[in-house]
């Protein structure tokens, strides 16, 4: 839980520098415009030597087409970006502190985004998309058995259920180890004390007996 609730943060911050540069360089897009351009040139060697076609890049077309953009998309996109990055920190504050409204929350945004990820990977397969979708989906499956969403398994009665006997197991095992505990720490007691008498029975019979003259 802790783990994905990690994985949101770390999403939610990197959306939220993405809607920082689009807010920084809003109006300036001709002017990056011509500087991509220049600087595109100047790989072609180097994309030439490793095998890398620039002109047909996806990387290169879809950054090409975000500066031909008009200013009222570009601030609809940084809304919509803003608006996810918050989305996912508001899912990793609900994950992280075991939130159950969080964990619906979770399956609920991340089943949205599951048919666009599909045809993502069916329009083009690549590591980070496959990546991606898999764990989405075990994310979803994981949430919806493990913590009884929606009415599986008994749903929220059983979970809560397995919750309270978990708790009254947890303070039960405490018991008993304190239980085990104080009898060695009694005798431990008893022996300090029994260690201590005979010193302190030689040095009364020593001061109660006068000297022979």
């Amino acid at each position: 839980m802790r783990l994905l609730a990690a994985e949101r943060v770390i999403r939610g911050v990197v959306l939220l520098f993405v809607a920082y540069l689009l807010v920084r360089f809003r109006g300036s897009e001709a002017e990056l415009k011509d500087a991509f351009t220049t600087d595109l040139a100047l790989l072609h060697p180097l994309a030439d030597q490793i095998g890398w076609n620039l002109d047909n890049s996806g990387i290169v077309r879809g950054i090409s087409r975000v500066f031909d953009l008009s200013p009222t998309a570009m601030t609809w996109i940084t809304v919509g970006v803003v608006a996810y990055a918050c989305l996912q920190l508001v899912e990793s504050y609900g994950l992280w502190n075991m939130k159950r409204w969080g964990e619906y929350l979770t399956v609920v945004a991340t089943s949205v985004f599951l048919p666009w990820e599909i045809y993502e990977v069916t329009e083009k397969i690549t590591v980070l998309r496959v990546g991606a979708l898999i764990i989405n989906i075990a994310a979803v499956i994981w949430l919806l058995w493990s913590k009884r969403l929606f009415g599986l398994r008994g749903g929220g009665a059983a979970y809560h259920a397995e919750h309270h006997a978990e708790s009254l197991l947890t303070v039960e095992r405490a018991a008993l180890v304190q239980a085990a505990k104080s009898p060695a720490d009694q005798h431990s007691g008893e022996s300090t004390v029994a260690a201590a008498d005979p010193a302190a029975d030689s040095g009364s019979s020593m001061s109660g007996t006068a000297p022979l003259r």
